[in-house]
């Protein structure tokens, strides 16, 4: 409950620095923010009337007045649907487990990057967004970047994916990657980097969706000291510190127009002009952008320019969703464990042929970030040594209640028997006949490895014919 349409975040924390952030950010978001300094005082504001307004919690972990897990299972007994996330840094990870196991819902991880704290916020809000795994991005739990043959994938659409940018990882040339939410951009573009002549120096990354408006350029670009009121020192920006390395600019659509055609300046001249700065500043970049939303459409509406489109389009790698590959879910569940598994206070554990087979029946709106994040609340709170479908029963729920809203027949044969075609939206319609055929066309090349003349005579086409399709569908690398 909200009062007045504000949510309420309870911040229990005693550092001044932290909490005027934390206060700065959330305001942003839309909320009212209460403080309490120690976990005697947080408790006491639950028996009073602000506490029946409270809409989450937010403990720090290092607070020495404050035990996080007792702390949590004391406001779980009284409010016991309340969200509650954890700040602790990635030396305690052995707590913040145990703080999850206690009943909190999430952790971040500190320093607080401000744009992972305005999307937990958000999530803790609508209880979709933490459906989808939205609070713990991939790559922030499993930090360590993946090289091309460690990511974990088989179907066709996906090694065409790996296929062009292995190929991009060789060249200097911008990579352009394409997705939906939490289908692994970052993991992709980490792997380019990684595999180029540019893997000795940092990867700089940039969420172009989180930096507020009037500050993106001085943060792209660096400003002058005195460029505007608030510029007391001089700032190198995210360009200026990715020199002779790779810049990933994620939500690369989010950017305004007028930052647009300053980058499309870097991209041409490979000059940066700070803010406040009388000459441009030359750095060497190379430009790896992401998107959750196709670019060609963005330009079509107005929204991106069509020139920095073109400029950064280059090599264009478009990442399939989890939904059509679920296939790959068996291997990708095993190796998310076993990457769990590193981190402190997580066991080791298996996974049983049913429990996959339930993950596969899901549509996952929120991709293999949304999966992870699935493994990894399960992983805590089990207690064998493998995940059963009884770890998972928010997802046999989800599919159940979708089961019900489709119901395309008693018979149930909306599927073929490996389950990997689906001939009813979730409406209850027939699919277009073209997706249909898409999803045979990719079937049959899974099932006969690749073997084109094979899929082509199993199909009862020729191999022309095929290659045309394949083609329209993009994954015509695939041979």
């Amino acid at each position: 409950m909200a009062l007045n349409g504000t949510p309420l975040l309870l911040l229990i924390d005693d550092e001044p620095a932290q909490k005027r952030l934390v206060s700065a950010l959330a305001t942003r978001a839309g909320w009212r923010t209460m403080f309490a300094s120690d976990q005697a005082s947080a408790l006491a504001i639950f028996g009073t009337r602000d506490g029946m307004q409270i809409n989450a919690v937010l403990i720090d972990h290092w607070n020495p007045e404050v035990r996080p897990v007792e702390l949590v299972r004391q406001i779980r007994a009284n409010r016991p649907g309340l969200p509650i996330l954890i700040m602790t840094s990635q030396t305690d990870m052995v707590d913040a487990v145990e703080a999850m196991r206690a009943g909190a819902t999430d952790y971040l991880a500190k320093p607080i990057a401000p744009d992972k704290l305005l999307v937990a916020l958000n999530a803790m809000l609508d209880p979709s967004e933490a459906r989808s795994g939205e609070l713990r991005p991939l790559t922030e739990k499993l930090s360590a970047p993946l090289a091309f043959n460690e990511i974990v994938g088989g179907t066709p659409q996906f090694l065409a994916a790996l296929a062009i940018a292995a190929k991009a990882a060789r060249a200097r040339v911008p990579v352009l990657i394409e997705g939906e939410s939490g289908v692994g951009k970052e993991v992709i573009a980490q792997a380019i980097h990684a595999a180029s002549p540019r893997h000795r120096n940092r990867m700089v990354t940039v969420n172009c969706g989180a930096i507020p408006t009037n500050l993106v350029e001085s943060e792209l670009f660096g400003h002058e000291r005195g460029a505007f009121t608030g510029a007391f020192e001089r700032q190198m920006g995210k360009f200026a510190d990715a020199d002779m390395s790779t810049i990933f600019l994620d939500e690369v659509s989010e950017m305004s127009l007028d930052t647009q055609v300053k980058l499309l300046r870097v991209l041409q001249d490979g000059e940066v002009q700070p803010l406040g700065a009388r000459l441009p500043v030359h750095v060497d970049v190379r430009v790896i952008a992401a998107t959750n939303r196709p670019l060609d459409e963005e330009v079509a509406a107005g929204r991106f320019r069509e020139d920095l489109y073109y400029r950064l389009n280059v090599m264009h790698v478009v990442v399939p969703p989890l939904r059509i590959r679920s296939n790959d879910i068996p291997a990708l569940a095993r190796h998310l464990l076993a990457r769990l598994a590193s981190q402190d206070g997580i066991r080791s554990l298996g996974i049983t042929a049913e429990a996959l087979s339930l993950l596969m029946q899901h549509d996952w709106p929120g991709n293999v970030r949304q999966l992870q994040n699935v493994l990894f609340r399960a992983a805590i709170l089990c207690e064998g040594d493998a995940l059963t479908p009884q770890d998972f029963p928010q997802i046999a729920a989800q599919i159940a209640a979708r089961g019900a809203a489709s119901d395309p027949g008693a018979d149930g044969r909306d599927r073929d028997e490996g389950g990997a075609i689906t001939l009813f939206e979730q409406t209850g319609h027939i699919r277009p006949l073209s997706e249909i055929e898409s999803d045979v066309i990719r079937l049959a090349i899974g099932h006969y490895r690749g073997r084109m003349t094979e899929v082509a005579r199993r199909l009862g086409i020729g191999r022309s014919t095929l290659y045309r399709k394949l083609a329209e569908l993009g994954i015509d690398n695939v041979a």
